[in-house]
C-alpha cells in the first residue's frame, strides 16, 4: 500500500534515522498518522538500500502482538525478530501497551546498534523513565491531524477533487483532518469514524491510565469543553454551570483532573495567557483548542460553522504543528488572539472572518496598535483582497494554510 508522505514530519526525523543514541518518540492523538509516518520512514530506508531484515516493525495493537504486554514478552519478540549482528532499525507502534517498556527500550539503545522509533497516543508515553532516566537520550516529535495544506495534498494523492477554495476549506473545518476520514465520501460515515476514534481514546488512552469514578460526569465535562473550544476558560465558572444547568455536583479539583486527562489524551490543547507588558504567563482565562475540527462536529447534530472559534482553532493547530509556542496575549485590558514565539522572537496575530465592516476592522486592529515593540503583527481573515494598514501584515487565511505558510519572527 502506497502511503501519503507527510514531508513536514519526515523532514524533521531524517537527521536522526541513523542515530542509535537517541530514541525517536512520536506522539499525537490516536489515528493522527503516527503508524503511517513510521512506515514511510521504513520505506525510505528500503529505498536507500537497507536490507529488510534490518528493519524490525512491531505493531503492539495488531492481532498478532496484542498479547505482548510484559517487558519479558517485548524483549523476547524484539530479540526473536532482530538480526544478531549489524545495525538494526527498530520500530515499535503503541509501545505504551507494555508497562515498564522503558527499561527494555533503554537496554537496546545502550547496545549502540539499534536506531529506535516508538509511538504512543498520549502523554503517558513520556512519563516514567523516559523523562527521569533518559533525559537527553530521546527526541520527541509531536504529530497532529492533517493541516489544511496536507488535507489538500492527501486528497490529490488519493485521486479525490482537491481544489483550494471556500467550499473545500469549509469541508475541512467541518470534517477535520484525521487521515483515514478522507477515504469516506459520505458525511455520516466520516462522523461515525471520528466518533469511533474518540470512543477509543476514552477507553484506551484515558480510562486505561486514570480512575474515573463517574463516567457520566466526565462525559459532560468533555462535552462542555469541546463545545466551548477557543473560549476563555474558568474552572470555577464551569463548576457553577454544571451545578445550575446540568444539575451535576463536581469538585473543582475533580474538574481540573478531568481537564488534565483530556490534555494527556491530546483531545484538547491548552493555550495559556501571556501578558505583553510584564512578559509573564497569567493564571486563569486560558483557552482550549480541540485536536481536530471533526471532533466537534462528530459530537453535535448542528453542523453549522461558527467561524470565530473554527478559524482560531485551525490556525492554532497549524502554528503548533510548525513548532511555535502559542499563547493568548493580554495588552492592558485588550487581548490579542495569539502571541507566537520561538526562542526569544515574537509575532502577534489576530484572526477574524472579515474586517470589511469598519467597526470590526477597528476592533481587530486596536490590540495590534497598542503594541509598542517592533515585532511583526499579523491579521488573518477570509477577505479575498487583504489590505495592508499601519504595518500590520494582512493575510488571507485560506491561502496561508493551503500554502503551508510560516510566520516571520523578528
Amino acid at each position: 500500500m502506497t502511503l501519503y508522505p507527510r514531508e513536514w514530519y519526515l523532514d524533521r526525523l531524517r537527521p536522526f534515522y541513523n542515530d542509535a543514541g537517541l530514541i525517536k518518540v512520536i506522539t499525537g492523538i490516536r489515528r493522527c498518522g503516527k503508524s503511517s509516518l513510521m512506515s514511510c520512514v521504513a520505506n525510505e530506508l528500503k529505498q536507500r538500500g537497507v536490507d529488510e531484515q534490518r528493519i524490525v516493525f512491531l505493531n503492539l495493537d495488531s492481532r498478532e502482538l496484542r498479547k505482548v504486554d510484559t517487558t519479558d514478552d517485548l524483549d523476547h519478540v524484539i530479540e526473536e525478530r532482530s538480526p544478531q549482528e549489524g545495525f538494526v532499525y527498530l520500530f515499535i507502534d503503541e509501545v505504551q501497551n507494555v508497562k515498564g517498556f522503558e527499561t527494555v527500550i533503554n537496554a537496546y539503545r545502550e547496545e549502540g546498534r539499534f536506531s529506535i522509533f516508538i509511538t504512543g497516543s498520549n502523554s503517558y508515553l513520556l512519563s516514567g523513565e523516559l523523562t527521569t532516566k533518559l533525559t537527553g537520550r530521546y527526541v520527541e516529535l509531536e504529530m497532529y491531524t492533517l493541516s489544511y495544506g496536507e488535507y489538500l495534498g492527501m486528497k490529490k494523492f488519493l485521486g479525490s477533487p482537491a481544489e483550494n477554495g471556500i467550499a473545500s476549506f469549509n469541508d475541512y473545518l467541518t470534517y477535520g483532518g484525521f487521515p483515514k476520514s478522507l477515504e469516506y465520501l459520505d458525511p455520516e460515515a466520516k462522523a461515525m469514524y471520528i466518533q469511533d476514534v474518540t470512543r477509543q481514546i476514552f477507553e484506551k488512552d484515558i480510562t486505561a491510565h486514570s480512575r474515573i469514578t463517574n463516567r457520566d460526569t466526565f462525559e459532560r465535562v468533555q462535552t462542555y469543553l469541546i463545545n466551548n473550544y477557543a473560549a476563555p476558560t474558568n474552572l470555577t465558572h464551569i463548576v457553577q454551570y454544571l451545578q445550575h444547568s446540568e444539575h451535576i455536583s463536581i469538585k473543582r479539583e475533580t474538574l481540573a483532573k478531568y481537564v488534565r486527562m483530556l490534555e494527556n489524551a491530546k483531545i484538547l490543547y491548552k493555550c495559556p495567557r501571556f501578558d505583553l507588558r510584564s512578559r509573564k504567563s497569567l493564571r486563569g482565562g486560558e483557552k482550549y483548542y480541540i485536536a481536530d475540527p471533526g471532533i466537534y462536529f462528530a459530537r453535535n447534530t448542528d453542523t453549522r460553522l461558527s467561524y470565530g472559534p473554527a478559524l482560531e482553532n485551525v490556525l492554532y493547530l497549524h502554528l503548533r504543528a510548525k513548532g511555535y509556542q502559542v499563547s493568548v496575549g493580554r495588552i492592558g485590558k485588550l487581548e490579542c488572539d495569539f502571541i507566537v514565539r520561538k526562542q526569544s522572537r515574537y509575532a502577534y496575530v489576530q484572526v477574524s472572518m472579515s474586517v470589511l465592516d469598519p467597526q470590526v476592522e477597528e476592533r481587530e486592529y486596536r490590540p495590534l496598535m497598542m503594541i509598542q515593540d517592533a515585532y511583526p503583527r499579523y491579521l488573518f481573515t477570509l477577505d479575498p483582497l487583504p489590505l495592508q494598514k499601519d504595518g500590520v501584515r494582512h493575510r488571507n487565511l485560506i491561502e496561508f494554510l493551503a500554502n503551508d505558510g510560516d510566520i516571520e519572527l523578528e
